[in-house]
């Protein structure tokens, strides 16, 4: 079975040529040209992953994500326009998994696409493989089951999408061991997928909000400045 794509975007070109290309690589595309519409059709059919334009009428980008996220943690990608970094910020930090600039490469697109939709195919396959799954991660009060991809913080569960738990489980598989930001790209995206260094440091930030929501003295995410993160395990 071919994966499904939402394609989100107000502009009818874009809609057009990127569902074309995807739907040359084999995915199943099915485009929205606002964001009401397409979280009403991805509410009542699912999709294994969303491309959404931040900029819409109606319900823009970062609202479909919001509402998006209380039912689901598939990964998203967003497209921003060249100068809005700061969307592009608040976007990660709400739980996006990826970014690309307009205008913008569809090859570029179509890989990052191909990327996340294969670290979710590999999480399930091994799930199947193996009943017991991967060992389960006690760290603390923080334990991780990368087999039923749960988090719990002193026992209470702490929602996390896919690239965060990633990133929180090759942290904690270390801890004390100081990952940078390459490591961790390489740990949540695979390698040879390029990302910006600000897309890690959003998702790190977005990690601690989470925990921070349910233990406000949580600080086990270090930052090294100049180095990058290590999990500490005290």
């Amino acid at each position: 079975m071919s994966n499904t794509i939402a394609l989100v975007d107000d502009d009818r070109n874009i809609l057009t040529s990127v569902s074309m290309a995807l739907e040359a690589e084999g995915f199943t595309v099915r485009c929205y040209s606002d964001g009401t519409e397409a979280l009403r059709g991805m509410t009542a059919q699912p999709v294994d992953l969303a491309v959404l334009d931040i900029k819409m009428p109606r319900m823009d980008g970062m609202e479909v994500l919001k509402q998006l996220r209380k039912q689901s943690q598939m990964p998203v990608i967003f497209l921003t326009s060249k100068d809005d970094e700061v969307d592009e910020l608040i976007g990660l930090t709400m739980g996006a998994d990826d970014y690309i600039k307009k205008p913008f490469s569809q090859r570029l697109l179509i890989a990052r696409i191909q990327a996340l939709i294969r670290r979710g195919d590999l999480a399930v396959r091994d799930r199947e493989e193996d009943d017991q799954g991967e060992p389960v991660i006690a760290r603390g009060p923080m334990t991780l089951d990368p087999g039923r991809h749960l988090c719990t913080w002193q026992g209470r569960p702490v929602e996390l999408t896919v690239t965060e738990f990633l990133i929180l489980k090759s942290l904690a598989q270390r801890p004390g061991h100081v990952k940078n930001r390459d490591q961790l790209m390489d740990a949540a995206y695979g390698e040879h997928i390029y990302v910006d260094d600000r897309t890690i440091d959003s998702h790190i930030k977005r990690l601690r909000k989470k925990f921070k929501a349910v233990d406000t003295e949580f600080a086990q995410i270090e930052t090294l400045y100049g180095v990058g993160y290590r999990y500490r395990d005290r």
